[in-house]
């Protein structure tokens, strides 16, 4: 028999977070989050994201055995801003068991047709910024940090209960010798004659921080057109400031401003820290930290996070300025490979710019929907 219990104590999220660490104990590819930091995630009075949003959160039992989890969410901004009444679901862990699948799934439908809610979606977090779908294609290569990794079996519980594919994504990765500076070089330059631009390079995060706020609101600007897009609010970019910045090498952020300083362009890119991460096995003490940064400072392998382009801007070449700016830093780094994080596959005008790279596709996941 399966029991699901909606957990309160600091105990039960603790094996809310756990939890994955015992199904995937085995697997090569699956990369443990840091506790502490999945932890705070989750706390109300830490994350922001819980002044327009709610969660709740449940674990499955089965002869008094952990065997599953779930995190039932509503963004309020996204139902009441955007009128798109989802309830959202994420963090869903589960043994091989359709019983426990459905049980757990359960709980999210009950949760949205009492908010008077259409559809759920999953897997998905509480915003763009967070990790999303569930892998279809690609089981066999390490998952980046900021992705969720899955066992195969877990496509056919979707199916089995009754749900439908929502959106494709798709991850790539290229080698760095792919890239061929004739691509962007010499139009690059003519870009920042033309528009009065100028890339910024920086050396200490101190000297980002003036600029992050702008970047959020670009980022708002340049995605506002996605389906599932969330605008970051303003107590949201003071948290992300703090969680993500400063954990970033500055050489990796690029900014591509205009003659009054304004940004119209801007790229994140974080060093590959899946195997680090592997050997902190969710502990940053005593050794987690070092291999972390450790890699931060030598990882030969890096992913774009975010790259945006203001409206006004898009198909005018600056992302030839970016990826000019990145061409130098990763020549100097030695750097091998690039990966990029999931994707809209419908998303063309992202796939437009990687193209002269000559991509890879290597990964692919989706997120699934069931009406309520």
């Amino acid at each position: 028999m399966i029991t699901v219990k909606e957990i309160h104590s600091k105990k039960e999220l603790k094996q809310f977070v756990k939890f994955p660490f015992k199904i995937y104990q085995d697997s090569k590819y699956w990369v443990p989050p840091i506790i502490r930091q999945e932890l705070e995630t989750f706390n109300k009075d830490k994350n922001p994201i819980f002044e327009d949003a709610e969660a709740r959160f449940f674990l499955a039992y089965k002869n008094d055995e952990i065997v599953g989890r779930i995190a039932a969410i509503i963004n309020w901004l996204e139902v009441n801003n955007q009128n798109q009444k989802k309830m959202r679901f994420g963090w869903f862990d589960f043994i091989d068991d359709l019983e426990v699948s459905k049980a757990l799934l359960n709980e999210v439908n009950r949760i949205g047709k009492e908010n008077n809610l259409d559809y759920t979606e999953g897997p998905v977090g509480f915003s763009n910024l967070d990790k999303v779908g569930v892998i279809t294609e690609g089981f066999d290569t390490i998952a980046p940090m900021i992705t969720w990794y899955n066992h195969p079996y877990y496509v056919n519980h979707y199916k089995a209960h009754g749900y439908a594919i929502e959106k494709n994504y798709s991850e790539s990765r290229f080698p760095f010798e792919n890239v061929k500076p004739e691509f962007f070089k010499k139009a690059q330059e003519l870009i920042k004659r033309r528009y009065q631009l100028k890339a910024l390079k920086f050396t200490k995060t101190s000297e980002v921080m003036p600029y992050a706020d702008k970047m959020f609101d670009l980022f708002n600007e340049s995605y506002s057109s996605l389906s599932s897009f969330v605008a970051i609010t303003d107590i949201q970019k003071a948290y992300f400031k703090k969680k993500f910045i400063s954990f970033i090498n500055p050489d990796y952020i690029k900014f591509v401003v205009d003659k009054d300083d304004e940004l119209v362009g801007f790229a994140i890119v974080m060093p590959a820290f899946s195997k680090a991460l592997q050997k902190a096995n969710g502990k940053l003490f005593p050794f987690g930290f070092r291999h972390i940064l450790k890699a931060k400072t030598n990882s030969k392998d890096v992913i774009f996070y975010l790259i945006g382009i203001h409206p006004k801007y898009q198909n005018k070449g600056v992302h030839a300025v970016i990826f000019n700016e990145y061409y130098e830093t990763f020549r100097k780094l030695g750097i091998e490979t690039c990966y990029r994080t999931p994707e809209l596959e419908d998303n063309e005008a992202i796939h437009k710019i990687w193209k002269h790279f000559f991509p890879e596709v290597y990964r692919r996941r989706k997120t699934f929907r069931k009406p309520l």
